[in-house]
């Protein structure tokens, strides 16, 4: 298997993101992203894609000692967050998974989480590790019902999980280096894809989960599926809070049923 994994790059002070991406046909490139938050006890943000297994964790070790690794927050099972998983608890002997219950239970249809090595919250507890205050809440947008976002106070950043995702056409690290339309307009596709559930979605109760991530205040939103975005979360908000009343969306279908039952009826017969 090929790798999509890139070189680490530094989103914020002391927060290493290790980004990586999924291609998605005509759609474009889907950012994949999990983050290094430095400190006194080191936490690791999801644990990557398992195409990018061995790239990976020498990538994660060339930034922290496994050996001081010391949290792991798993913001959901998905393949895409988890992918690494059991490898990165294998190689650090200190760390500790932090994930919402369910995540955990789901976990073990391939592989059982010691229990000794995990602790499980949910939305609405602050987590002191080390020098650095996290507040697990549920994001807006979500593809599975396990997931938690963490806002972390020193930086006021939110690591968004799959809220706040986009499409690109080419891989960034800011979102300062892409068009601002096409992140945007990547950003209400990947959001009605990911979670096809908002188009059933109630507009007031949506604005009220657009209203508690406005009420931390993040100044950066650091989304397991966007380049870091600085500066823009009142843009991001306003851009999903019209998902709803959009239009769903569906990937293409590679046969036209129709056409093909049509070509099937008018064909003659065998003898």
């Amino acid at each position: 298997m090929l790798s999509n994994l890139r070189s680490p790059y530094l989103a914020l002070p002391g927060v290493h993101a290790l980004p990586s991406h999924l291609p998605l046909g005509e759609l474009g490139l889907l950012p994949v992203n999990a983050y290094l938050v430095q400190g006194s006890e080191p936490v690791l943000v999801d644990t990557g894609m398992a195409i990018d297994r061995g790239a990976f964790e020498e990538a994660l070790w060339s930034l922290v000692d496994p050996r001081d690794l010391r949290w792991i927050v798993l913001t959901h099972d998905d393949r895409d967050h988890a992918g690494n998983l059991k490898e990165v608890l294998m190689a650090a002997p200190n760390a500790t998974v932090i994930a919402n219950g369910l995540a955990v239970s789901r976990l073990g249809e391939e592989w059982d989480v010691p229990a000794h090595r995990v602790r499980t919250v949910n939305p609405g507890r602050t987590l002191h590790l080390g020098d650095r205050s996290f507040t697990v809440i549920r994001p807006p947008s979500y593809d599975s019902p396990s997931t938690i976002a963490v806002y972390e106070h020193g930086n006021r950043a939110l690591f968004s999980a799959d809220s706040f995702g986009t499409v690109l056409e080419d891989m960034a690290d800011n979102a300062n280096e892409v068009n601002e339309q096409d992140y945007l307009t990547g950003m209400s596709l990947f959001t009605r894809a990911n979670a096809p559930w908002t188009a059933l979605a109630d507009q007031s109760k949506w604005d009220s989960a657009l209203a508690e991530v406005r009420g931390l205040g993040p100044s950066t939103v650091l989304s397991s599926h966007g380049p870091t975005a600085t500066g823009r979360t009142q843009h991001l908000l306003e851009t999903v809070r019209g998902v709803p009343s959009a239009d769903p969306w569906l990937p293409e279908e590679d046969i036209e049923v129709e056409a093909v039952l049509d070509r099937y009826e008018t064909q003659p017969l065998p003898d």
